[in-house]
């Protein structure tokens, strides 16, 4: 028997390497529930603080007390002052988790001189959110050269913190990947900055499908090892790059669903977020609480699907994106509680869990105290965090 496991050993040793390598497990770290894009051309040291004024103003006009939000948003009673009261503070304490200075479609071309002068404006305003970042242009041939330099001069003038993240956009090939992994080690060895960081913006079909019939976005997250820390999916570009006509273009459209599926499964085990995107349905002028309903939907659809973060790019988008993820916590937290408790050893549940299981259970309650849904008073967390990231549940 020792020969047979020694010989097992040696055969598979290669591809025990290879699924230690390719498949990390959870990195450990936080993930915000939303990324905030901003035109760089609109962004400034007041950014955080006049988005947060901004979106308690909405919730003041447009929800102004806990009744009010729960007729909106068709809130269950039990939990409506509780999310309410959460909300408001949200906003006044942290209104955006993640904040992305923008340099591509919200920014668009610009002469070159104009360009540089945004890119050491940014650089020199650190917003003072707990992830922060700017997204480049893509590094297809025709914008190649501009989002290397915008980059070039960002990290120039920028003191990096931790949090600090790239979005590389309208990504088509590995090989871009692997170029920006280049990039990124050259702008390393130039300034002495920290370890740089990026996501892969999945915003065209090569990227969920290459010509070789292949589902290419796995070989880049592989490629760009751990550099690589999320999947942000791009509604509008994906949607319009396979035809979808502009009325029918959504998050919860089919295409839109597979590309996501595609990504979360490419994600999975690597430690790689996944985000989804954004709707273009912005809640201003009359059609506010319409548009209010359908972000709530949208981001507790999202949140089902077991997607925990997305895109928000108004101001009156925070009070429903913090709405529905407190919503989703509180609404699953003493459920989630229970089984936990039974899991280690304290009552009964009424489930019988397993590992893979209770790691998922662990992984929500977390997720819920980091973004301010769950108070750390309610749940005993000791070894919680242990549990909600270990990779391989120790039998």
């Amino acid at each position: 028997m020792d020969d047979l496991l020694a010989e097992l050993d040696r055969r598979l040793a290669a591809a025990d390497a290879a699924l230690a390598a390719d498949y990390r497990g959870d990195r450990g770290v936080r993930q915000p529930i939303h990324t905030v894009y901003v035109p760089a051309d609109r962004y400034d040291v007041r950014t955080v603080g006049d988005w947060g004024a901004q979106a308690r103003a909405a919730l003041d006009e447009y929800g102004g007390s806990a009744a009010d939000l729960a007729k909106v948003l068709d809130l269950p009673a039990e939990f409506a002052d509780d999310v309410y009261d959460r909300v408001r503070a949200k906003l006044e304490r942290e209104p955006i988790e993640d904040l992305r200075i923008d340099f591509e479609d919200g920014y668009g071309n610009r002469p070159d001189d104009e360009e540089d002068a945004a890119a050491i404006a940014a650089a020199r305003a650190n917003p003072g959110t707990p992830f922060y970042g700017l997204r480049i242009k893509s590094l297809e041939a025709p914008t190649r050269r501009r989002a290397v330099r915008t980059l070039d001069l960002f990290l120039k003038e920028a003191t990096i913190a931790d949090g600090f993240v790239i979005t590389l956009p309208k990504v088509t090939s590995v090989e871009q990947v692997e170029a920006m992994v280049l990039v990124l080690e050259t702008l390393e060895q130039q300034y002495g900055v920290p370890r740089l960081k990026f996501e892969i913006q999945v915003e065209t079909p090569q990227a969920i499908l290459g010509a070789d019939g292949t589902a290419l976005i796995a070989r880049m997250v592989k490629a760009g090892g751990d550099r690589v820390t999320g999947l942000h999916y791009g509604t509008y570009d994906y949607s319009a790059s396979l035809g979808i006509a502009a009325a029918y273009q959504s998050m919860e459209h089919p295409v839109a669903d597979h590309a996501k599926d595609v990504m979360q499964l490419a994600a999975a085990g690597t430690g790689v977020f996944v985000s989804d995107g954004s709707t273009n349905v912005l809640p201003v002028g009359d059609a506010v609480h319409d548009a209010w309903r359908l972000h709530f939907r949208l981001v507790r659809r999202s949140l089902a699907r077991g997607i925990y973060q997305g895109w928000d790019m108004h101001p009156a988008q925070l009070p429903t994106r913090f709405a529905a993820t407190y919503l989703s916590y509180r609404e699953g937290f003493d459920q989630a509680a229970r089984r936990l408790r039974a899991y280690l050893g304290h009552g009964e549940s009424g489930y019988l869990d397993e590992p893979a299981t209770a790691v998922a259970l662990a992984g929500f309650v977390l997720r819920g105290i980091e973004c301010g849904a769950i108070d750390e008073t309610e749940f005993d967390t000791t070894g919680l965090a242990k549990l909600a990231r270990r990779a391989v549940p120790e039998s």
